[in-house]
């Protein structure tokens, strides 16, 4: 089974990668956001939770996110193997789902960060909110800001997965074909 958790900051195209390595190695793309969303969305007992907590301005607790994650995990038992995008975000999330995955004989394989230029992003992301209309992406400070939040909170992690062996930087800038293939590359080693 190859778990991958896949890192970069907003903009870095984790979305673009994802779906390519979902389709090339049959994963299950679990993306933080949209099952958020969908939970939300459904009104599901942990929606209605993670939305109270939201609708207050505060973070929702990271016991709420494992329970939803382990939820998508428990239905694709079968899978080949995982894409976490948007999770972990912190050690105490990383070691959240290292415990729930050795509880049901899995472990993360490999952490891919896509490494890309803040001034990159930052252009990359007022491109995309013209044309998507997303208001958190046609902000130069809000942008920022949230590059800020990550390397607070995310960064710290390729410590945590390199002491593991399982940390890989990968070039995020260039062609979506190039990355690919560094990240195929990567991956067939598993």
């Amino acid at each position: 089974m190859k778990n991958i958790i896949l890192f970069g900051k907003p903009g870095a195209g984790k979305g673009t990668q994802a779906e390519f390595l979902k389709d090339t190695f049959q994963l299950i793309h679990i993306s933080t956001g949209d099952v958020f969303r969908y939970n939300i969305k459904n009104e599901t007992s942990l929606g209605l939770l993670a939305k109270g907590y939201m609708d207050k301005g505060d973070l929702v607790p990271d016991e709420v996110t494992i329970q939803m994650l382990e939820g998508e995990v428990v239905k694709h038992s079968e899978a080949a193997g995982f894409i976490f995008d948007g999770f972990p975000r912190t050690r105490s999330q990383a070691e959240a789902l290292d415990a729930f995955l050795a509880k049901n004989d899995m472990k993360i394989a490999a952490t891919l960060a896509l490494e890309v230029a803040e001034d990159i992003l930052v252009d990359r992301l007022l491109q995309r909110g013209k044309e998507s209309g997303r208001a958190d992406d046609q902000d130069e400070e809000k942008i920022r800001n949230r590059f800020a939040e990550y390397n607070k909170k995310t960064a710290p992690l390729i410590d945590y997965y390199s002491t593991q062996g399982k940390f890989h930087s990968i070039q995020g800038e260039g062609s979506i074909a190039s990355i690919a293939e560094q990240l195929t590359t990567i991956v067939e080693q598993l």
